[in-house]
């Protein structure tokens, strides 16, 4: 693993496989994940194909820069964004942090890649898409969506399982958990 110096205040922990001579794939994980979330067999794969694959951690997360004291309150963001109401202040945007993929590449010296996002990872490569254009060859994304309200919306049980808090008790977290609530379902 390596580090890149991206801008005065942002260094991306970042990880390649393969030649750099062949195509690049860039791999952006969601909110969270850090790049090892991308295991490296899954990374080999697209090597066995000739590409030359791009991990990495976002800032704010594993080895990336860290900003002390910064929250973002992710609940209130996805609110905002379901009730179409005006978003909270953030630190930071889905456009700052494509701003740091590109920046990844152009610290790799790379023209274009493919881009893969996964979660917010899918909307970071979306950003980068629409604001970078000549700098994605083709976009991927995965288990993510556009942010727009008439398309992709996910089922209103599924936001509430992922919102919702679990219970502190033993019995209501096992009860509240995605396995036993699968195996225990009436549908």
């Amino acid at each position: 693993m390596a580090r890149a110096k991206i801008s005065p205040t942002i260094e991306l922990e970042y990880d390649t496989f393969g030649d750099p001579k062949n195509p690049a794939l860039l791999l952006v994980m969601g909110y969270t994940a850090q790049m090892v979330a991308w295991e490296e067999e899954f990374c080999k794969m697209f090597v066995a194909k000739n590409l030359y694959v791009i991990r990495f951690d976002n800032r704010d997360c594993g080895l990336s820069t860290k900003f002390d004291g910064v929250q973002v309150d992710v609940n209130a963001v996805i609110t905002a964004a379901l009730m179409e109401e005006p978003m909270p202040k953030v630190p930071y945007t889905l456009s700052d942090m494509a701003s740091d993929a590109v920046g990844l590449l152009d610290f790799l010296k790379i023209e274009r890649a493919h881009v893969l996002g996964a979660s917010m990872g899918g909307m970071i490569a979306q950003v980068m898409a629409i604001e970078h254009p000549t700098r994605v060859r083709s976009l991927t994304s995965v288990m993510s969506m556009s942010g727009e309200p008439e398309y992709g919306q996910s089922a209103p049980e599924a936001m509430n399982a992922l919102l919702s808090v679990p219970p502190s008790d033993r019995e209501g977290y096992i009860a509240h958990s995605p396995i036993y609530q699968a195996f225990h379902s009436k549908k």
